[in-house]
């Protein structure tokens, strides 16, 4: 592959001067005439490192998202036609492509029932049974939440670790947001027993427009890159995370396979990396006990625990019977602010730097989420000196202790 190595250096830059030249504006052909040399050797080493610089020069990320889709379009053919050998089966990416295929074949049978109903509706002929078809097969997407779950929060936390030129996650995960705000908004529109046709076609096709791009960008762009910088073992264990998570769809992880790969990880690592945990009696000042003991105590509490320390960093979450937000062992050494995506990062930030200051000691906010109304709540952590040692997240289901009224005390328990 030394024909895409060579100059790379000064092909990223004649790459990173095209892209601002499309965000301004530019003449698009004088940009490419200009630009074809370095277009047409890139590689998707060069649109990650490209697509972090943007990020890193501060442009507003909706700037660039207006963009990319045009600066991809571009990029098309040589990206395409960069060599890299799929992952098989028992292997993580594996399982993310086999995730896609399922998706197409669900906005296949939308668009096939879409057009039967755009010429009924021409015909004037009753088309309320293929649209009962397709807004059942339009709700089915919803599912597809889990497969940009393991990307967030598995995937994402690698590729940080991993890749210095990682800020592309930040424009994938904002993508992930849209398409949830959109598919929201087709399930208000869905509601409606004779739908606004103009209106639904107009909103499936922004749908489309955003979940499509996204299955290329992953494909030919991240994957191919991932398979060349990250692991087998780094795949493996995040094969062992996508367990609470899940497969979406009829996409189901073979065990046989999945213990093959992880066989095979273990002996391309020299050494396991696993986290080696105290054994020994820890003193709480007020008792002592064994780490089993407090793990257990924590994750047997009614609430999601996360402590992130005074660097920013996450550096452990419980794990509670009912967990309302996702978490997987991947965000451990991620900083907090990389944790949400690009739109609230400002309001996590404001409340951390709140907490340094001294401005602030908690943060208090309330949702209601699949029924449950869920309190959150941010407390700064301080030391006998009052020096500022980190945040504590911790969010609670309060939906039925709202209920309470009167006593119950403990000589009425049964």
């Amino acid at each position: 592959m030394s024909e895409y190595i060579n100059n790379k250096s000064k092909r990223v830059d004649n790459l990173f001067a095209f892209c601002i030249g499309i965000i301004n504006h530019e003449n698009g052909k004088e940009l490419i005439e200009k630009h074809q040399f370095s277009i047409d050797q890139l590689t998707p080493h060069d649109v990650i490192e490209v697509t972090d610089k943007l990020v890193k020069t501060k442009i507003d990320t909706e700037v660039i998202k207006k963009s990319i889709g045009k600066i991809l379009n571009v990029f098309y053919k040589p990206i395409t036609q960069y060599p890299w050998e799929k992952p098989q089966k028992g292997h993580f990416l594996y399982y993310l492509m086999e995730e896609n295929r399922a998706i197409e074949q669900i906005l296949n049978k939308i668009k096939v029932s879409l057009k039967l109903i755009n010429k009924k509706s021409k015909q004037n002929e009753s088309f309320i049974d293929e649209y009962k078809k397709m807004r059942k097969n339009l709700l089915r997407l919803i599912d597809f939440e889990a497969h940009y779950d393991k990307k967030e929060n598995i995937l994402f936390p690698y590729i940080e670790k991993k890749w210095e030129d990682y800020r592309c996650v930040q424009i994938m995960w904002s993508f992930h947001d849209d398409i949830r705000r959109k598919l929201k908004e087709l399930e208000q529109i869905l509601q409606k027993e004779e739908p606004d046709l103009k209106e639904l076609n107009r909103e499936i096709a922004l749908l489309f427009f955003l979940i499509v791009p996204i299955i290329f960008r992953e494909e030919e762009i991240m994957f191919p890159v991932l398979l060349e910088t990250l692991s087998a073992k780094e795949f493996s264990d995040m094969n062992e995370m996508s367990t609470e998570i899940g497969y979406v769809y009829d996409v189901q992880a073979n065990k046989a396979d999945i213990e093959a790969f992880s066989n095979f990880a273990k002996m391309q690592s020299d050494k396991s990396e696993e986290e080696k945990f105290l054994d020994g009696i820890i003193d709480l000042d007020t008792g002592f006990l064994i780490p089993e003991q407090i793990k257990i105590m924590l994750n047997t509490l009614p609430i999601d625990i996360t402590y992130v320390d005074e660097n920013d960093v996450v550096r452990y979450f419980s794990s509670p019977k009912d967990r309302f937000f996702t978490r997987s062992k991947a965000i451990i050494g991620r900083t907090v602010q990389n944790c949400h995506p690009p739109e609230s990062i400002h309001v996590v930030t404001q409340i951390v730097d709140s907490f340094k200051s001294g401005e602030k000691d908690e943060a208090n906010f309330w949702i209601q989420m699949k029924g449950k109304f869920v309190l959150i709540r941010y407390f700064a952590l301080r030391d006998e000196s009052g020096k500022y040692k980190g945040t504590l997240e911790v969010s609670q289901d309060i939906t039925e202790i709202r209920k309470l009224e009167g006593e119950q005390r403990l000589l009425d328990w049964k």
